[in-house]
């Protein structure tokens, strides 16, 4: 039976400092622990630094997913997918996100903080914990995704 996730990391630059504090409180609401990965303020950082923090935190175990945010998601996806074992969907809306989940079986939501609002954050981070990866057809296919980590 599938179960949310337990520990979710989540991290952002200053883009997206206000959204990742915001999503923080919507992902304790679901009883799941949160480990921030920084940033802690609005002073201009490094996305990448974030973005590999989060990708990390997944690839090792030490939580099962991350969310990720800056201004446009884009910047910090690239960062978050560089990390072997790390599949980070950049996602507009509630049905992006939740096919992320079941049919990329992506394990990092990125989120652009200034398209974004916060409400559909939510609603997106929701879909994305709560969306069990459909398997199936699609095994395949996440199965060559990690085939390309192991090229690397």
């Amino acid at each position: 039976m599938f179960m949310t996730p337990k520990r979710v990391a989540i991290g952002s630059d200053h883009a997206g400092y206000e959204s990742k504090e915001s999503a923080k409180r919507e992902i304790e609401a679901l009883g799941v622990e949160v480990e921030d990965k920084g940033t802690d303020s609005l002073a201009s950082v490094d996305y990448p630094d974030f973005g590999a923090a989060v990708g990390r935190a997944v690839a090792s175990g030490e939580v099962e997913r991350g969310v990720v945010i800056c201004g446009s998601g884009i910047g910090i996806s690239i960062a978050a997918n560089k990390v072997p074992g790390v599949r980070a969907a950049l996602c507009w809306n509630e049905e992006t996100a939740r096919l992320a989940r079941q049919h990329n079986d992506a394990n990092v939501l990125c989120i652009g903080a200034r398209f974004i609002e916060p409400e559909l954050a939510a609603r997106m981070i929701r879909a994305f914990l709560e969306t069990e990866f459909a398997g199936g057809r699609h095994q395949e296919r996440v199965e060559k995704l990690s085939q390309l980590d192991e090229a690397r």
